[in-house]
C-alpha cells in the first residue's frame, strides 16, 4: 500500500489512519488515504542450450534472445516492476530472484551476455517446473527459446493456470530445410554427436523438414491450448515491431 492523499475523517474510517499533524492544524480529524501499489513481477526464462548458438545471417539465436530479454527488462524497469532471470539448458544454470532497480537489470544483462552453460541440452518442462516452485505469486513470464523440444505441454498448462506466460520462439529461416549439398558431416549442437548425412537424398531432407515442422507445430499447439501467448521472431526480422504488435493485440 502506498500513500495517496489526506481527506476529512468520515464515519466508519479506521482511526488508525488519522493524520494527527493535519488534524491538529485544522482542529478537525483528517485521515491518510492509501491505495494499492501497482507492483508486477516479470520473470525472464532464457534457453542457453547448444541449439541457440546457431545463425546463418548477421546474428546467432542466443544474441537475439539476449536483446529481447534486455528490451523487456528495461521496459519493466520503467514501470518500477521487479525482474528475475532463469537461464536454463537441461538444468537450471542460473537463477536471479526478482528485484527492482537499474543495477539489478544491468546484472541480468551481463549474465545473459557472459554466462557459460554447463550443459548443451534442453529441458523446457524442467525449467517451467522450477519457475513454478520459486514463484509463489503470479508473475509475467517470458520463455525465450527456439523450442526445438517437446514434452513440455502438460507442465506449461499447469504453469499458465497461475502465471501470465508468453513463449517467444527465436528461429533462423535456414533451419527449416537442409540444402542439397551431397554427403556432409554434421554435428548435433546439443549432444556433440557427429553424423555423416546424405543431403542429396530427398527422403532425408523431407524427414528433417517434417521433424522441424513437428517441433514448431508442437510449440504453437502447446501455447494455444494452455491459454498462454506465443510469438515467433526470426533472427533477421525486427523483433521490436513483433513485440509492439503482440502487446497491442494483447492489450
Amino acid at each position: 500500500m502506498t500513500f495517496s492523499e489526506v481527506r476529512q475523517y468520515q464515519f466508519g474510517d479506521d482511526v488508525r489512519n488519522i493524520d494527527w499533524n493535519v488534524t491538529a492544524r485544522y482542529s478537525e480529524p483528517y485521515i491518510k488515504v492509501f491505495e494499492e501499489e501497482r507492483e508486477l513481477t516479470m520473470m525472464l526464462m532464457a534457453d542457453i542450450s547448444g541449439s541457440e548458438f546457431f545463425g546463418t545471417d548477421a546474428q546467432f539465436k542466443n544474441e537475439i534472445i539476449t536483446e529481447i530479454a534486455a528490451t523487456l527488462a528495461f521496459s519493466a524497469t520503467q514501470n518500477n516492476d521487479k525482474i528475475g532471470l532463469i537461464l536454463f539448458s537441461d538444468e537450471i544454470e542460473l537463477y536471479i530472484p526478482p528485484k527492482k532497480g537499474k543495477y539489478h537489470v544491468l546484472r541480468i544483462i551481463r549474465e545473459l551476455i557472459e554466462f557459460k552453460p554447463n550443459s548443451k541440452k534442453t529441458d523446457i518442462a524442467m525449467a517451467l517446473k522450477f519457475m513454478r516452485n520459486v514463484m509463489k505469486k503470479k508473475a509475467i513470464v517470458f520463455v525465450l527459446s527456439d523450442f526445438i523440444a517437446d514434452d513440455y505441454k502438460d507442465t506449461l498448462k499447469i504453469v499458465s493456470n497461475k502465471h501470465d506466460v508468453t513463449g517467444i520462439r527465436i528461429y533462423d529461416a535456414k533451419e527449416e530445410n537442409i540444402p542439397n549439398l551431397g554427403m556432409v558431416q554434421m554435428e548435433d549442437e546439443e549432444s556433440g554427436e557427429l553424423l555423416l548425412v546424405n543431403t542429396g537424398s530427398k527422403s532425408v531432407r523431407n524427414n528433417y523438414h517434417a521433424y522441424y515442422r513437428g517441433r514448431v507445430d508442437y510449440f504453437q499447439d502447446a501455447f494455444l491450448k494452455s491459454g498462454a501467448g506465443a510469438l515467433d521472431c526470426r533472427v533477421d526480422e525486427s523483433y521490436v515491431k513483433k513485440l509492439l504488435g503482440y502487446f497491442k493485440r494483447r492489450g
